[in-house]
């Protein structure tokens, strides 16, 4: 690695590419990131052609989840892959899928919420319909999250339906 104009230069080996970032005088502010590069400041931020050329090459669905993830955190909610079960949470995402499916002989309507880092199923013991609670929709919820069979369940949850984005 060599100085050069106040910046750091290095080349990894086989590429096309070089990483340079601004050299900072105090050594306590540089970071080493995972391929290797000199950071500075609190965090792996990437460079800006970086960032274009990830967003030329990931698929629609890992921009979608990307930006799904986004205005979650946006509107107060915690990411449903962050989500311990046994705790009490505020989620906010999209609604999958809404069923109506019954459980133990009574009425449930189940919905999938989903916000970019993960799903979690939301129950309304004894609805058969919820005004509002459609595929595509914009909720937030909040309730002790359970496990059933493995999967993250809030039952009866207090839910705020959300406008679109851009509405």
């Amino acid at each position: 690695m060599t100085p050069v104009g106040g910046f750091r230069c290095r080349r990894a080996v086989g590429t096309a590419y070089a990483v340079t970032v601004p050299m900072s005088s105090d050594p306590s502010q540089q970071t080493s990131t995972s391929a290797g590069a000199v950071a500075t400041g609190g965090g792996p931020e990437l460079p800006r052609w970086r960032r274009a050329l990830r967003r030329f090459t990931a698929s629609e669905s890992d921009l979608a989840a990307e930006e799904a993830q986004v205005a979650a955190v946006r509107n107060g909610g915690t990411p449903c892959g962050d989500v311990a079960t046994r705790s009490k949470a505020c989620i906010c995402g999209t609604l999958r899928s809404v069923t109506l499916r019954p459980r133990g002989g009574v009425p449930a309507l189940e919905a999938e919420l989903f916000d970019g880092s993960g799903s979690v199923s939301l129950v309304w013991l004894g609805r058969r319909k919820i005004a509002g609670v459609e595929p595509g929709r914009r909720i937030k919820a909040r309730g002790l999250v359970a496990d059933d069979d493995g999967q993250r369940v809030i039952f009866n949850p207090v839910y705020e339906l959300l406008c679109t984005e851009g509405a």
